[in-house]
């Protein structure tokens, strides 16, 4: 009997203290009136954005020499310009076409993007929104895309307001929701990463030089199958050593030397996260006045490309251009 008298003091004791706490948050309503059209919305945290720096790489100022006789000379490429002079050009209309009219509380009329692995472009919700303020953006897959930087490559002419610099580390499929913080907006985008095709951007450089000699009535230039492996190891060496000197000290034209009868060449190099593809390398490299000299110079007749795409290294991209008459 006492046990029982026992057990039932406790459950009232219990019971008085839910009463009380019942009562405080009566009260505590009662002083926050919330209106019935209010509707409380809670959206997602921001959970894989970094704030690093999107670290640049500046042009080097391009390179040209000339044989006469046994005497190698410098070749003019026009006026001298600073390091970064090649970020000027901006890429026009960079960002993925869309067709606007997204729905109420969407970001994207498509379902799907595919990318390169150089991150040959931004991820950006529809070109017809604006005024979204702070956005989170999530990716459901960290073996492909890791991350996104908390700014866009406003110098290949994306908007920091609708787009994101995606980190991608893997080849796959993963699906990004962004959303804003005032819960107005939210969608998702499957996006698909996909290996870069190496040889076919090689040759889509010659065909964009072609096309930018054609506008000032240049010849157009052909494949070096001489300077070929020139290019690709100028390209590699460019790794561990950025400049037109090559790690062993020697000269960038030692790569492909110009012959004893004479002839022309030159060197363009570039870097980055301004070079994730032809079209962007070129418009880096006409965008300074020395790098555009060499890729519209009438004594060339041939030019060979190479590209190194390594994600593990400092800088991923790196391009060079081997101009020359032999």
């Amino acid at each position: 009997m006492a046990a029982m008298l026992k057990h039932t003091r406790i459950h009232v004791l219990l019971s008085l203290n839910a009463v009380a706490i019942l009562i405080a948050g009566v009260v505590i309503a009662g002083a926050i009136w919330i209106p019935k059209e209010t509707t409380l919305r809670v959206v997602s945290e921001r959970s894989d954005e970094t704030t690093d720096a999107i670290e640049e790489v500046s042009l080097l100022d391009s390179v040209s020499d000339i044989l006469e006789g046994n005497n190698v000379k410098p070749l003019s490429t026009g006026s001298s310009s600073s390091s970064s002079e090649g970020y000027r050009e901006v890429v026009q209309n960079a960002e993925p076409a869309t067709g606007g009219n997204v729905p109420a509380g969407e970001l994207w009329n498509e379902t799907s993007l595919t990318l390169y692995q150089t991150a040959d472009q931004d991820i950006c919700v529809d070109s017809s929104l604006s005024g979204l303020g702070d956005m989170y953006w999530q990716t459901s897959n960290a073996g492909v895309i890791s991350k996104f930087y908390s700014q866009a490559r406003t110098r290949l002419g994306y908007s920091t307001e609708r787009c994101r610099y995606p980190m991608i580390v893997g080849t796959g499929t993963t699906t990004i929701t962004a959303g804003t913080y005032d819960g107005t907006r939210r969608d998702t985008i499957t996006v698909t990463v996909v290996a870069v095709p190496i040889e076919q951007w090689k040759r889509e450089v010659l065909n964009l030089v072609n096309q930018e000699r054609a506008k000032v009535g240049a010849a157009a230039l052909s494949w070096s199958s001489a300077c070929e492996g020139a290019a690709q190891t100028r390209a590699r060496e460019s790794m561990t050593k950025y400049d037109h000197s090559r790690p062993d000290g020697s000269s960038w034209q030692t790569a492909c030397p110009i012959p004893s009868s004479g002839g022309v060449a030159g060197e363009n190099l570039a870097a980055g996260n301004t070079a994730v593809s032809p079209k962007t390398v070129v418009a880096t490299w006409m965008g300074s006045p020395t790098h555009k000299a060499n890729i519209l110079n009438k004594s060339f007749t041939k030019m060979a490309v190479g590209f190194v795409f390594d994600p593990g290294s400092q800088y991923k991209t790196y391009w060079s251009q081997f101009f020359s008459t032999y």
